[in-house]
């Protein structure tokens, strides 16, 4: 029984310069989600997330894609134009919008009867502070941090995405997560000690 190998970005990449259609699409099926999740934390904007992924893949289809396979994989050159087109939004201003209504991020998960509203309820409260620190740190730990931990890119992928060395992605990703500790730490609740109740003078 033949084993089924499957194929690399860079096969798919070289049958789309070929101008099979398939493989473009496998390939955006592959990398579209993580690198729309990517924009999404760098630009804090639904539409400028897309907007960033769709320029991303287009830069693909043009003649001039400057990959070179000797540098590093597909998917981090793929992440390094998402990062350069999330800092000219950012440079033009574009990025400061408001982050769109919680309404749009309404799933069907949220129909579910859930036995436990209070864990749910702290929970969601969790993630939420997570993201508002992860939006609140400097540009430099905030792409660490999204590619390395939430997107999961390895440290080589990520180097070459931001166009640094390994180990300024490991420095960096060691103070982010510091910083990151630091910023939940001050926003978690203190305890508010022992209650005593309060006489009522009726």
């Amino acid at each position: 029984m033949k084993a089924i190998r499957q194929e690399t970005d860079e096969d798919l990449l070289i049958r789309l310069r070929r101008g099979d259609e398939a493989a473009f699409l496998a390939l955006y099926r592959k990398r579209q989600a993580a690198l729309y999740r990517f924009a999404l934390q760098m630009s804090g904007s639904a539409a400028v997330a897309e907007d960033i992924t769709q320029e991303v893949f287009l830069a693909l289809l043009r003649g001039e894609c400057g990959f070179n396979p000797e540098r590093g994989s597909l998917s981090g050159y793929l992440f390094g134009i998402a990062r350069k087109l999330a800092l000219r939004q950012m440079e033009r201003g574009r990025a400061d919008v408001a982050l769109e209504s919680d309404a749009e991020d309404a799933d069907l998960s949220e129909l579910a009867v859930n036995d436990d509203t209070l864990a749910d309820l702290t929970h969601r409260e969790g993630i939420e502070a997570l993201r508002r620190a992860v939006s609140a740190l400097p540009r430099r730990y905030r792409e660490v941090v999204v590619l390395c931990d939430l997107e999961e890119v390895d440290y080589a992928d990520a180097a070459a995405a931001l166009g640094c060395p390994i180990g300024t992605v490991r420095s960096r990703l060691h103070r982010a997560r510091a910083l990151l500790l630091e910023k939940l730490n001050k926003e978690r609740p203190k305890p508010v000690g022992s209650l005593k109740p309060v006489r009522c003078a009726i």
